[in-house]
């Protein structure tokens, strides 16, 4: 019996490098492909389908935003990981390479290009990352989450908008429908991995502003910081408003199914996960996100009906309080931009991105034999 072919994926280990990843492993297994996972020290150990992964750890480093001495090591670093990463694609002889982006997938992609096995680099973000743009005219084929991206150039011709892979789990409440507003208003505010210190700070706020009748009616769900649970928690105290504070919430698939609102930052795992599902969303895009692409991701689910960009300049208690008793009191607004949210989203992204790396596979061979 022939031995299934192996592909390669290389991924950082942030959540908007591991959640697509982990999708496409998961579509990949299902179809009967080898995979082995190729990431640097900064990874972190794997759960899910890609820590049951064959790992492989190879050196890589970024130089942006770093000092003279820094930049030198950080070279060196990525010079030494290109090595590492010829030696062991020759090694592994993978089908297909595919990259999701960062310093940590760099040296793979780059040596996959070099070696002229098929690659894919997968961009989560409506502009197109540092490490991406470096290696857009070394790859085959460039996966975008959004259909325009900036940064493409004359790279464009090799893009092919798949949509960004999300958590099964997240997936799976796609079926779900909007909730009525009729008398609980559930609110979800998240701020990313670690929270956002802003949020703590306006949100609650804002919320103790609205009229009496409105607080009584809300349910929050904040995710903080861990050294802001007690200051938020004196904020909410005596307003009315039934808070539950975490700084990690992890059910935060079935929060976002049952919110009717969300307000969080705009990085691309956020704004993939509420098009998902379907939810409306005030996003405030973290400033300052390398090439402030969380703007332009807001930018582009705020043009589809879905969302309202509030920039961090304006993402004041007063002006956050007259947006949330703006909509909060139009119930068919909301419900009209969780359909926007819904018919935005790409719940087969995963399906899309696989399909991709087979088609070039597939090109690939036929052009050897």
């Amino acid at each position: 019996m022939t031995e299934p072919r192996l592909i390669a994926l290389t991924a950082g280990g942030t959540g908007g490098h591991v959640f697509p990843a982990e999708a496409l492993a998961q579509e990949l297994l299902h179809r009967g492909y080898r995979l082995a996972l190729i990431t640097d020290h900064r990874g972190r150990s794997y759960a899910g389908t890609l820590g049951q992964l064959q790992t492989f750890r190879i050196s890589a480093g970024g130089i942006a935003g770093l000092g003279l001495l820094g930049k030198l090591s950080s070279a060196c670093a990525l010079v030494a990981g290109l090595v590492q990463a010829r030696r062991l694609l020759r090694a592994l002889k993978p089908a297909a390479a595919v990259g999701f982006g960062g310093y940590a997938a760099f040296p793979t992609m780059f040596a996959a290009g070099r070696l002229g096995v098929p690659a894919v680099v997968h961009e989560q973000n409506a502009v197109l990352g540092r490490a991406n743009r470096m290696l857009a005219s070394r790859v085959a084929r460039i996966a975008t989450s959004f259909d325009q991206v900036r940064f493409l150039g004359a790279s464009a011709d090799r893009a092919v908008p798949t949509g960004m892979p999300v958590r099964p789990a997240v997936a799976a409440m796609r079926d779900v429908p909007y909730p009525a507003l009729d008398q609980r208003i559930r609110l979800l505010i998240i701020g990313g991995s670690q929270g956002a210190r802003v949020l703590s700070e306006v949100v609650p706020a804002a919320l103790a502003r609205l009229p009496e009748a409105l607080r009584a009616r809300l349910d929050v769900s904040q995710q903080c910081r861990p050294e802001d649970i007690e200051g938020v928690r004196a904020a909410y105290a005596g307003t009315g408003i039934a808070a539950t504070l975490q700084s990690f919430f992890d059910d935060v698939p079935q929060r976002l199914a049952a919110a009717h609102l969300v307000i969080a930052r705009s990085g691309a795992s956020t704004v993939a996960e509420l098009t998902a599902v379907g939810r409306p969303a005030i996003l405030v895009p973290y400033p300052h996100a390398t090439d402030d692409h969380q703007t332009d991701n807001a930018k582009a689910v705020a043009a589809s009906g879905a969302a309202w960009l509030m920039p961090q300049s304006e993402f004041t208690i007063e002006n956050l309080a007259a947006r949330l008793q703006t909509l909060l009191s139009q119930p068919e607004h909301l419900a009209a931009a969780a359909g926007c949210a819904r018919a935005a989203g790409t719940p087969d992204a995963a399906i899309r991105l696989a399909d991709l790396v087979e088609t070039l596979m597939h090109k690939h061979e036929e052009v050897a034999s």
